[in-house]
């Protein structure tokens, strides 16, 4: 029988695989708060992985969090997978600093290469998203956020400039095809990632020219991730070194970390099925907490159970052990 369950489940992966083989690539750019939590550092695993795979395009990871370290945080990821000439960029006016309770930042930043100092020294969040929007086709740019809002709202009240003619909302609306966002928890409740900057939460929310997904606190929080990177002897790879570090040190974290934005940049690049299925409506932001409206017709859907997370958590763990070039 356990011969049986290991055959079917290795074919049904090799499934999954081969349903992404004639998909077009996605270009995408990802958003992240990367150092508060450590799910980030697994969420940057599986874009470069997907990337190598050719199912995605990585156009820019920037920066939501103005904390020293985070800018060269993405930049040691970005140049160990193979990619150190990725844009990115960081919120230049008012927005959070969050740092890592555990130091993994500053371990990552010890240990492994990167060009960019500190985070003051990235470009502007908002110059690094005009000239990338403006440079690609129409309704062609996914962009995931895994952090605050704050980049997106600011995007979006941007003036036309040198870059672009168009507004932040017109370039939007022209250049993406959707936002997918790990924020909220459904149907209602009060999570970080919209709590940090609310007021940016609400009005990008409420304005948003495109689809938006949400992959919300309850789902993440059902994939534990961690554990097989940190046993798998022959990885050598700053993704390892952050569990390995992190995971002993976080209350709650024995059986794994929960994967919140690895989940986001899954469905990003791969698209809802066969993984989730998915609930219209409307999500609204109050005071940092957020309630729904059912619509069947809505802009806006949240992510539920399809699969089960055994088998996602099976399929992001091995991604986030994909090494760099």
């Amino acid at each position: 029988m356990y011969k049986f369950i290991v055959i079917f489940n290795l074919l049904s992966f090799s499934a999954l695989y081969a349903q992404t083989s004639n998909r077009q690539s996605v270009s995408i750019i990802l958003d992240t708060d990367i150092g508060p939590d450590y799910d980030d550092v697994g969420a940057m695993a599986v874009l470069h992985a997907l990337s190598d795979r050719k199912e995605a395009i990585p156009l820019a990871v920037i920066s939501s969090n103005k904390n020293e370290l985070v800018v060269p945080t993405i930049e040691v990821l970005n140049t160990y997978f193979g990619r150190p000439e990725l844009p990115t960029g960081a919120p230049k006016g008012e927005g959070a600093s969050h740092g890592a309770s555990q130091k993994w930042p500053e371990m990552l930043v010890a240990k492994y290469p990167h060009k960019i100092a500190k985070t003051a020294d990235a470009p502007d969040a908002i110059e690094t998203y005009r000239k990338i929007l403006s440079g690609q086709p129409d309704n062609s740019v996914t962009i995931v956020t895994i952090g605050f809002l704050t980049n997106l709202n600011n995007l979006l009240n941007s003036k036309p400039d040198k870059i672009s003619l168009l507004s932040g909302a017109d370039l939007v609306k022209k250049k993406v095809k959707q936002l997918v966002s790990m924020a909220g928890k459904f149907p209602e409740g009060r999570e970080y990632n919209v709590l940090v900057d609310s007021v940016a939460s609400e009005k990008v929310f409420a304005n948003w020219p495109t689809q938006i997904i949400f992959s919300g606190f309850e789902i993440g929080e059902k994939v534990k991730t961690g554990l097989k990177v940190v046993a798998n002897e022959n990885l050598k790879s700053p993704v390892k070194d952050v569990y390995a570090l992190a995971m002993p040190l976080s209350k709650n974290d024995s059986d794994g970390r929960m994967s919140w934005d690895q989940t986001a940049v899954l469905v990003a690049i791969r698209g809802v099925q066969p993984y989730f299925g998915v609930k219209r409506g409307k999500m609204i932001v109050e005071g940092g907490n957020n309630k729904w409206q059912d619509d069947p017709m809505g802009q806006h859907a949240y992510l539920t159970e399809a699969m089960p997370f055994s088998q996602i958590t099976a399929l992001i763990e091995g991604l986030m052990m994909w090494e760099g070039k």
